[in-house]
């Protein structure tokens, strides 16, 4: 039974892997222009209208994000709810573990990340990026630690309504993308798991 599981499992993830690899230059453009918008209004409104505070703006997980919602479209991960949600849970987490404890970050780093994680889980919004949101509210500069819980609303819910904005306009251009992932596809992989359980 186990061994069942763990051949279907891994057939599954090829299959997921294979299609996220075919991928052509119309939609390698996509893509690009697709990120590079999305990242391209985030540092402009971090250069012209946040000039004077530091780059809080502009987190590193918003690039993370991107390698998601417009590289791998089809990514369970990639979709909007994970996309905020893991986020914004990530961020609570993060900056309610430094505010609880400030100044173990041998204790701190590794919580912030390990519990969103799991909150994730529980609430099926797992995304990669949300663990570093958690890690940026506890390792950021002094003034990202000033925001508290001000840091959940901007830079990191700002910036992921803004990132699945241009994500829901670029990636349903072309026929061949669509964002969020259609029912077919959820079909299609139902009907997968029907035919490996006979």
């Amino acid at each position: 039974m186990v061994k069942n599981k763990l051949k279907r499992g891994l057939r599954m993830t090829r299959y997921v892997i294979y299609r996220e690899t075919l991928v052509n230059t119309k939609e390698h453009f996509y893509s690009f222009v697709g990120s590079f918008i999305g990242i391209a209004i985030l540092a402009f409104i971090q250069s012209k209208t946040l000039a004077d505070i530091d780059s809080i703006f502009l987190i590193g997980s918003f690039g993370a994000s991107s390698v998601l919602i417009f590289g791998a479209v089809q990514s369970p991960l990639a979709q909007p709810r994970n996309l905020v949600g893991g986020h914004v849970i990530s961020a609570i987490i993060g900056v309610t573990i430094y505010k609880t404890l400030p100044n173990f970050l041998w204790l701190t780093a590794p919580l912030a990340v390990s519990l969103s994680i799991v909150m994730m889980q529980l609430t099926k919004t797992l995304h990669p990026p949300g663990g570093a949101a958690a890690l940026i509210a506890i390792i950021g500069t002094d003034r990202v630690k000033q925001l508290g819980y001000l840091y959940v609303l901007s830079p990191v819910l700002t910036g992921t309504l803004i990132l699945l904005v241009v994500a829901l306009v670029f990636n349903n251009i072309t026929p061949s993308r669509k964002y969020p992932t259609d029912r077919r596809f959820t079909n299609f992989l139902r009907k997968r798991k029907a035919d490996l359980k006979t």
